[in-house]
C-alpha cells in the first residue's frame, strides 16, 4: 500500500467509507443468505455457486428442516439430497460434496465446522470464497471472498490490475482492514449487483463516480 502513494491511500479509504455509507452493517448483517448454524451457511454457500442466492434460499428451508446438521446429512440418500437441491443446479457434484464435508466433520471435528482457512479449505467441495465467506459472516475473522463481482469492481475501481481471484484478495488484503475485509467484500458484490452492473453499469447514480477511473458520466 506504502507504494501507492497518499493520494491513492485516501482514495481507497474514502471507497472504504462510501461504501459503508451505502451498504451499513457486519458482515453477518450484509450476508443474503439465510442460515442459522456454520454448518447451514457452509452448504448454502456450496449450492451458491452457479446459483443466485434467491435460488438458494428458496431451497434451504425445505433442505435445512429434513437435514439441517451433519448428523442429519449423512444419513440423506444421495438421489434424495440431489432431488431437494436440483434447482441449484450442478446438483450431482453439490450433493456428494455436501455429503463428503458432513462426514469429515463428524469424524474429524466432532459436527462441529472449523474455523481455520487451512481447515475449511481442506473440507471436500469447500474453495477459498466458500471458506471465506464462513470465515468472516460467521466467525467474525478475516476473510475476503472474491466472487465476479468483487473481482469486476476491484479492476474497474483501480484496486487491483489481477484478474486471479486468489491474488485479487490478497491485493485488497493489503490495504482493507482485516475486521471490515468481509464487509467490504459484500458490500462490493451489493454495488456491483444493484450500480456498477456488468455490461452497462449505472455510472449516473454511482457514490463512487467521480474517484472511479472507469467511471464514464454523460
Amino acid at each position: 500500500m506504502a507504494a501507492a502513494g497518499k493520494k491513492e491511500t485516501l482514495r481507497r479509504l474514502e471507497i472504504i467509507k462510501r461504501l459503508d455509507f451505502a451498504y451499513p452493517g457486519t458482515a453477518r448483517e450484509l450476508c443474503a443468505l439465510r442460515f442459522k448454524t456454520p454448518f447451514q451457511l457452509l452448504v448454502a454457500t456450496i449450492l451458491s455457486a452457479q446459483c443466485t442466492d434467491e435460488r438458494v434460499n428458496a431451497t434451504t428451508p425445505k433442505l435445512f428442516e429434513r437435514y439441517g446438521t451433519p448428523l442429519e446429512m449423512v444419513e440423506a440418500s444421495p438421489a434424495e439430497l440431489e432431488k431437494l437441491i436440483y434447482s441449484t443446479g450442478f446438483y450431482k457434484n453439490k450433493a456428494r460434496n455436501i455429503l463428503a464435508l458432513s462426514s469429515v466433520l463428524l469424524s474429524d471435528y466432532c459436527g462441529e465446522v472449523p474455523d481455520s482457512m487451512e481447515e475449511l479449505s481442506a473440507l471436500p467441495g469447500v474453495g477459498r470464497k466458500t471458506a471465506n465467506v464462513v470465515l468472516s459472516v460467521v466467525f467474525s475473522k478475516p476473510g475476503l471472498p472474491v466472487d465476479t463481482h468483487v473481482l469486476r469492481l476491484a479492476l474497474r475501481l483501480g484496486l487491483t490490475t489481477e484478474k486471479d481471484p486468489v491474488k485479487v484478495e490478497r491485493d485488497l488484503m493489503l490495504w482493507v482492514p482485516s475486521d471490515e475485509a468481509g464487509a467490504f467484500s459484500l458490500r462490493l458484490i451489493l454495488h456491483g449487483r444493484n450500480v456498477c452492473l456488468a455490461r452497462k453499469p449505472r455510472c449516473n447514480i454511482c457514490v463512487l463516480a467521480d474517484i472511479c477511473p472507469s467511471a464514464t458520466i454523460a
